[in-house]
C-alpha cells in the first residue's frame, strides 16, 4: 500500500495547492470523497481493473454516476488518472488531501471511544479541553465500545489517552504481575 501512497502523493498536493489557491478546499473534500465511494463501490471497482473496458468508457461510467457532484476541474483530474491508469489510488489521493488540508487548517484528528454514548454537551466539553491541551482545532470521530467499561480513551495522532476502566484495570494488573 505504500506504493499507492506514493502514486497518490504528487496528485493529492497539487489538487490541494488549486483548492488552497482557490478558495474551495471543502468543496475539494466533498468531490474526492464522492468520487473515492463511487470506485470503491465492487460494480465500477471491477471495470477499473478490466482491460476490456476502454479508458474513454470508463470516463463515461464514472461521470454518469457523479458527474453532477464535480467541477470542471475535478472532472479534468478523473480523467487525467483515468488516462495514467491510476484512478484506483484516488481514495489514498483523498486521504492525503485531507490530511493536507487538516493540516492547513490546523485541525487535528481525534479518534473519541466511549464506555457509554455521550451526551452533546459532554462532547463538546471534552473536545474544548483537548483543544487547549493540544492547542489546535479538534475534529472528533466518537464511537461506543461497552468493553472499556467505563471513561473514555482518545487517540490524538500519535498520543493516546486512556482513562477507561479497563485500562486502569490492564495497568494494575501488570503493575501487580512485576
Amino acid at each position: 500500500m505504500a506504493e499507492a501512497i506514493t502514486i497518490a502523493r504528487p496528485y493529492a498536493e497539487a489538487v490541494f495547492r488549486l483548492a488552497q489557491g482557490s478558495g474551495s478546499l471543502s468543496l475539494w473534500s466533498e468531490m474526492l470523497g464522492i468520487v473515492s465511494s463511487v470506485i470503491q463501490e465492487s460494480q465500477v471497482n471491477a471495470l477499473i481493473g478490466n482491460p476490456q473496458i476502454p479508458s474513454i468508457k470508463l470516463r463515461e461510467i464514472v461521470f454518469s454516476i457523479c458527474d453532477k457532484e464535480l467541477n470542471e476541474d475535478g472532472r479534468r483530474l478523473i480523467s487525467l488518472l483515468i488516462e495514467n491508469g491510476r484512478l484506483l489510488v484516488l481514495p489514498q489521493i483523498s486521504e492525503l488531501y485531507e490530511q493536507l488540508k487538516a493540516q492547513h487548517e490546523s485541525v487535528l484528528e481525534a479518534e473519541i471511544v466511549s464506555a457509554f454514548p455521550l451526551e452533546s454537551y459532554q462532547l463538546e466539553k471534552l473536545i474544548s479541553v483537548l483543544e487547549v491541551k493540544f492547542q489546535h482545532k479538534v475534529k472528533a470521530q466518537v464511537s461506543v465500545d461497552s468493553g472499556l467499561i467505563g471513561g473514555v480513551k482518545i487517540e490524538i495522532g500519535d498520543q493516546v489517552i486512556d482513562s477507561s476502566v479497563s485500562g486502569k484495570l490492564e495497568a494494575m494488573a501488570a503493575t501487580l504481575k512485576s
